[in-house]
């Protein structure tokens, strides 16, 4: 088994300085000795065969349940290391990838009562988590930073801006928030922007939190949150906006989610996409972040989302990427999230507190060191009804600021 091991690493471990420890007492070093050293161990038999016949899946599952210890460096460390390969995958887990990639519509396929399930999954966790590491906004998406110093609060605000922006509101029109979280943006919507909003999501807690904040702010009247299916929704709208709500939709299902779309918004009207993407062709959702954090989740490639868009006759007007501001944003979170990690294992244990330390820092990995990254779209039903240069988002933007001035409370850290 340590030969076999060390052979199969050797080909895959090619750069940087990791040191790997066996259930036997074997040490092997690979990589080119570049960069920070880490050094990891395998307490049993069980955890190697793992690295060996299902990598992409074993290696979380061997780290939730203590049988990978990272004995020098942190496990983000580790997985900058591994996931900063030249080959995004060893070779010898190739045709795992394979078989999942003909199941993928299988996996991904999310009729109502399956979306339900897999949002209450993740986002139905006890609310105490969410607080501990997400900004006092509780934004749970890819924040916007404009500065290299800034603050996690200040980039989320700037994220909802800039969305509010491109979204050419009118004071008075009709908004749908496609997946509304915890009502952060469509409050900021209602408030800052002067809009009519509607948010749904399938959370029980986000519902609940959302509409409680919305009376809380005396927003009622101008901010509502339903707990509903983006396909029961009836219409028209102004404006449509929907973050971080489409990696949940699932490739089988996008004809769907744009025709429903379309059908919503106004003739005049303007949407909004923000997803994460991937920058390279269609793949598949990461065995261990499908069983374990997303079920039923997909990171789109955009040539897997422009033509269900041009099916369904939307125009595209403006497309953004965001290339590492969500790997900067998924750095703050793991940050908060360790600090509050004592806390964490009480409302939970400390198998959950390495479960979710290894999606942060594997996701955020991911941003910084493969193809992952956010984009933006924007859409309309027919021409002239944006600008038809970008510098209008700066200007508006600009207004934005001088409203929100007047309005913004004094910051509060998450958890308070």
């Amino acid at each position: 088994m340590d030969r076999l091991l060390q052979i199969l690493l050797r080909t895959f471990l090619r750069r940087g300085s990791f040191k790997l420890t066996t259930s036997s007492g074997q040490s092997f070093t690979f990589g080119d000795g570049t960069g920070k050293p880490v050094a990891v161990r395998l307490t049993n038999r069980a955890a190697e065969w793992g690295l060996i016949t299902d990598p992409e899946l074993k290696l979380g599952e061997a780290y939730m349940d203590g049988t990978f210890v990272v004995e020098e460096g942190t496990i983000a460390e580790v997985l900058e290391i591994a996931l900063g390969q030249q080959a995004e995958l060893p070779q010898w887990s190739r045709p795992q990838f394979l078989l999942r990639y003909l199941g993928r519509r299988l996996a991904q396929f999310n009729p109502r009562k399956r979306a339900r399930e897999n949002v209450a999954h993740h986002y139905d966790l006890d609310g105490r988590l969410y607080s501990l590491f997400l900004d006092a906004d509780r934004q749970y998406s890819c924040a916007y930073f404009e500065t290299p110093d800034a603050t996690l609060d200040d980039a989320q605000l700037a994220k909802k801006r800039h969305l509010a922006a491109k979204l050419l509101i009118e004071p008075g029109q009709r908004i749908l928030d496609i997946g509304c979280g915890w009502g952060g943006l469509g409050l900021y919507l209602a408030e800052i922007s002067g809009a009519d909003v509607t948010g749904v999501t399938l959370s029980q807690e986000q519902h609940g939190i959302a509409n409680a904040r919305a009376a809380e702010k005396g927003l009622t009247s101008r901010a509502r949150f339903n707990l509903q299916d983006y396909r029961d929704v009836p219409g028209p709208f102004d404006r449509i906006v929907s973050v971080g709500m489409f990696e949940h939709v699932g490739v089988g299902h996008y004809d769907e989610f744009f025709r429903k779309a379309a059908k919503l918004l106004k003739d005049d009207g303007v949407m909004v996409l923000h997803s994460i993407g991937r920058s390279e062709r269609p793949g598949i959702t990461n065995p261990w972040i499908a069983k374990y954090i997303f079920p039923g989740g997909y990171i789109p490639s955009v040539s897997e989302v422009l033509p269900a868009i041009e099916r369904a006759g939307l125009l595209v007007c403006d497309i953004e990427i965001l290339r590492l501001h969500y790997a900067e944003t998924l750095k703050a979170w793991r940050e908060r999230f360790l600090a509050h990690r004592e806390e964490v294992e009480r409302i939970y244990d400390q198998r959950f507190v390495r479960m979710w330390e290894f999606y942060l820092a594997a996701s955020e990995m991911s941003f910084r060191k493969q193809n992952m990254m956010n984009f933006q779209i924007q859409l309309t039903k027919k021409q002239g009804i944006v600008p038809m240069t970008r510098d209008y988002i700066m200007r508006e933007e600009q207004r934005l600021r001088g409203v929100e001035g007047k309005t913004r409370p004094p910051l509060r850290l998450a958890g308070e």
